[in-house]
């Protein structure tokens, strides 16, 4: 039994306490009191403590008992928080999708022979797996992922809700989308490249452009195509290219005021997209691999096809689910001895292990995530 420490009390990351509190003894850190009482009276043997990841001190104090540390801290505190951790001699796996570049920290991990196992989560998380399980005995000329959480019930005017904070769900609405080409790194604009797709369960979704490859630019360099886009019911992604265009997306404070347009338009839409509690959602997803097998040399095209809704037995929902079981299954897995290397590692690094990957997929299967995976052969 090992000690963890889950920073954030949040959706996911209570799925993630409640999930590892089986074997393990565990502590949630957050400083909404709030969130870590109500996490306390679903699980009374799960430790609780406040604490502001954003002090360093504090932070660095904090971590000295635990064997292994979860981050599922917002986006914009992730990046620190992670150094802290490494500074600290402390192995973690991270979901907090930061905007700064994790490798960056990757010799300071080294020096502190620290494993840290980043942007692991459903996409990027699940998708890197896959993909770095193939291209360990494929050689891979297309990557593509698909992938969405959404209201099981459409609502107008959004038709969305969304499972973590809106203004982490509006960077993904802003942030320009990096792609890969013939070989080559190209930019678009976000919300563009609009396509509609049919899926099973779900019916017909839009798909757009939007930043999701991170890590995998750099450690996948050799991938001539590679693409993710975001999934949504139609008619939402016009919505919010109206809201971006009449600049409720903009961060400059409004004239006399304190308060710019993001921050009012996060504070509107946190009411509207908020999940009600044991609301029933869901998250689909689509990653599709073309290559050729390295013994047969045959063109082959691999597609996994994932869809799940919230648990009304656990009462967790889906994107927690997918999120924070991938997360948890990686967590087990490192205190397993099963990846024993030290530095920063991607989720693609991770499956290139086959013994790591069918690990964390048979994880998975157990807790009811399961993959749908058909191969087709090209010529």
């Amino acid at each position: 039994m090992a000690n963890i420490l889950v920073l954030g009390a949040g959706m996911v990351g209570s799925a993630m306490a409640l999930d590892l509190a089986v074997n393990h003894s565990v502590t949630v850190a957050d400083m909404n009191e709030t969130a870590l009482n109500k996490l306390k009276q679903r699980q009374a043997k799960i430790q609780t403590t406040v604490l502001d990841v954003s002090n360093s001190n504090q932070l660095s104090v904090t971590l000295r008992n635990f064997d292994l540390i979860l981050s599922a801290v917002p986006g914009f505190l992730g990046f620190k928080t992670l150094k802290t951790i490494i500074e600290a001699e402390k192995n973690v796996v991270d979901i907090s999708f930061f905007p700064e570049n994790a490798l960056e920290l990757n010799e300071l991990a080294k020096k502190k022979q620290v494993t840290a196992i980043v942007d692991c989560g459903v996409a990027p998380g699940l998708d890197n797996i896959i993909l770095g399980y193939y291209d360990s005995f494929w050689e891979i000329t297309e990557f593509e992922c698909l992938v969405g959480g959404l209201p099981k019930i459409k609502k107008w005017p959004f038709y969305y809700k969304a499972p973590f904070s809106p203004i982490d769900v509006i960077e993904e609405y802003t942030r320009p989308a990096r792609f890969v080409e013939q070989g080559k790194v190209v930019t678009r604009e976000p919300l563009t490249d609009c396509e509609f797709i049919d899926f099973e369960k779900v019916g017909t979704l839009e798909s757009f452009n939007t930043d999701g490859l991170r890590s995998l630019i750099q450690t996948m360099p050799h991938i001539p195509f590679m693409k993710e886009k975001t999934l949504r019911y139609p008619g939402h992604v016009e919505l919010i290219k109206a809201l971006k265009t009449t600049g409720f997306f903009d961060t400059t404070h409004i004239y006399g005021t304190n308060l710019s347009p993001l921050a009012f338009t996060s504070k509107i839409l946190f009411q509207n997209w908020k999940l009600a509690a044991q609301e029933p959602e869901l998250t689909v997803m689509r990653v599709r691999l073309k290559g050729k097998e390295n013994t047969e040399k045959r063109l082959q095209e691999v597609v996994f096809n994932l869809y799940d809704e919230y648990c009304p037995k656990t009462q967790i929902s889906s994107m927690a689910r997918t999120t924070g079981y991938t997360a948890t299954a990686a967590v087990n897995m490192l205190l397993n001895n099963l990846f024993p290397n030290h530095g920063v590692f991607p989720p693609e690094l991770i499956g290139k292990s086959t013994e790591c990957y069918h690990f964390i997929m048979n994880y998975l299967a157990e807790r009811g995530i399961q993959m749908d995976v058909k191969i087709i052969d090209l010529e």
